[in-house]
């Protein structure tokens, strides 16, 4: 008889079993993929593209379904097969394996600015939004004046 807590038994550990494995898989494709830029370019791109032609198509199917059954007619002209879940699934694993699915539709900005707690930019106050760019401006002042101070220590080297 299996002991208590044994991954078989628990949901839990066999889920963190899975996402471990696939968390492992998207670091290892996009190690490979950082040394091959314009090809992960590519692929994410193809990815995005079968992504929401999947979700526009199934909609359209979805709609022809519904259409078909209230009224009889159907306002596209769709095949039987449904290719759009199917673009839709292709497309969100090309994101996902390749880490490109949060970046590509949440922003980089958006998870930095919610891991630090900040507020969006729409509900920033005007004084708000103008201390940022003072500061901002005083920050490239202060790297002119460092980059300005390391030329003339290396031309005197």
């Amino acid at each position: 008889m299996p002991r208590k807590g044994r991954a078989e038994n628990n949901p839990h550990q066999i889920k963190g079993g899975i996402v471990a494995f696939f968390d492992h898989l998207e670091d290892d494709i996009r190690a490979w993929f950082s040394h091959r830029p314009i090809l992960y370019g590519f692929m994410g791109g193809v990815g995005v593209v079968l992504f929401w032609r999947g979700v526009w198509h199934t909609t359209d199917w979805l709609s022809s379904i519904l259409m078909d059954i209230r009224t009889g007619n159907s306002t596209t002209d769709m095949s039987t097969f449904p290719d759009g879940p199917l673009s839709l699934l292709i497309g969100s694993v090309l994101l996902l394996i390749s880490g490109l699915f949060v970046s590509t539709f949440v922003g980089n900005q958006i998870i930095i600015s919610g891991m630090r707690r900040e507020k969006k930019l729409e509900e920033k106050t005007e004084e708000e939004v103008k201390g940022e760019v003072d500061r901002i401006f005083q920050i490239k002042k202060e790297l002119s004046k460092i980059s300005k101070r390391l030329d003339e220590i290396e031309a005197k080297l």
